[in-house]
């Protein structure tokens, strides 16, 4: 009962929010005239956000981004959206991306975004989204492959985007759908120069690595951490501590983790815990204030706002772009379902700017490149699993 109650709050919410936004301008009488023409009606767009929610500044602020910002050029400020400059985009671009920035042009979307407080809200808001005339509902996590699945299914005409994850059947293998993107990355890739760079500054010899729920896809985090620690430091690779949170929305339970492998010496600590790795941010960032020369690195999108001093990098996920590019592809006419996978040399993942100051960081930034250029060649295969991480052999740059 409380479930049917939370969707129809929604649904009323939606439809509140939509009124309001398509009402005609005062005086216009919703006819058009010589003096105000006619506004092209926008194309709603649904996101689904997963249990983080927004402000985690992480994944789910980078689905968001790509939508809000990116698509609509709007900003969320105090409940309600306004516009964005091209500034704000601009800025929200790594350097090595910059050209990106004049291609990410405002289009005719309306972006309608509901957060998920449970797993059980997953189907029902992706169902609210198409009722309420999403023309393309975008489901942000792996968690919500089985929701997309159902939707997709039951909505036959309606495209759907599935972020980090493939659809699968009941019985966990791949089911291609007609109408359902998915996009995956190559998370190993990014997270292999996060790990070369902390190799590099470590002083203690030990790092960490923080997961939220340990699954393939987190995995694929702390194995290419690994195996870049391992290029640059096998000392430190030797000795380095991973632990799950089992979550991705308890800051307490990341703060916890981080704290305790401080404890233990770990002077980098990496993170991919959704919300969990802000309490790990907090971690270092008291660690600091009391004399530790510690670092936290970030993930899936630039956190160093959170802690600037704090932060080392973040090993960036441009879930934004592939949000992006396929709100594009339905505004053109070309949204087509399929797969795309992407790494290093999509553009799909990478390392933000290093803006802390630390001995031989010159040096350091330069043998992290060298390693991101072998692997976008092709040189470097960087191993994605825990099998094949005691053969990964790399000679450090």
């Amino acid at each position: 009962m409380m479930l049917r109650l939370h969707v129809l709050a929604l649904a009323a919410l939606l439809c509140a929010c939509s009124k309001k936004e398509e009402a005609p301008p005062a005086g216009a009488q919703g006819t058009a005239t010589a003096q105000q023409p006619a506004k092209a009606a926008l194309i709603p767009v649904g996101l689904v956000i997963d249990v983080g929610g927004r402000g985690d500044h992480s994944f789910n602020d980078a689905a968001l981004r790509g939508l809000e910002l990116y698509a609509a050029g709007k900003r969320y400020e105090a409940g309600k959206y306004v516009d964005a400059s091209p500034d704000e985009v601009r800025q929200s671009l790594p350097p090595s991306l910059s050209s990106i920035a004049a291609t990410l042009q405002p289009l005719p979307v309306k972006p309608l975004v509901l957060q998920s407080k449970a797993q059980e809200d997953y189907a029902p808001n992706l169902q609210l989204l198409v009722d309420q005339g999403a023309k393309l509902t975008i489901g942000n996590g792996y968690m919500l492959a089985n929701a997309v699945r159902t939707a997709a299914q039951e909505n036959p005409k309606s495209q759907f985007l599935l972020i980090d994850s493939e659809v699968l059947d009941a019985q966990g293998k791949v089911l291609k759908l007609p109408n359902v993107r998915t996009v995956l990355f190559k998370e190993h890739e990014g997270s292999f120069l996060v790990g070369a760079l902390a190799g590099l500054v470590t002083k203690t010899g030990k790092v960490g690595f923080v997961g939220g729920i340990e699954v393939p896809l987190i995995q694929r985090f702390e194995v290419g951490y690994r195996a870049g620690v391992k290029t640059t430091n096998p000392q430190a690779a030797q000795s380095l501590m991973a632990v799950y949170t089992g979550s991705f929305n308890n800051m307490a339970a990341g703060k916890q983790v981080a704290q305790d492998l401080i404890a233990k010496g770990a002077d980098i600590l990496f993170h991919a815990a959704g919300a969990d790795g802000i309490g790990v941010i907090q971690a270092v960032k008291e660690a600091r204030a009391a004399g530790k020369n510690v670092y936290a690195i970030g993930v899936d999108s630039d956190q160093s706002h959170v802690a600037p001093d704090a932060i080392l990098t973040s090993m960036m996920k441009y879930t934004d772009l592939a949000i992006y590019q396929a709100t594009k592809d339905l505004v053109d006419g070309k949204f087509s379902a399929g797969e795309q996978v992407l790494g290093l040399k999509e553009n799909g993942v990478g390392m933000a700017d290093v803006r802390v100051d630390f001995p031989g960081k010159a040096e350091a930034l330069q043998k992290v490149e060298a390693l991101r250029q072998r692997i976008i060649s092709g040189q470097l295969q960087v191993p994605a699993v825990h099998a094949d991480l005691a053969s990964f052999q790399a000679a450090a740059p």
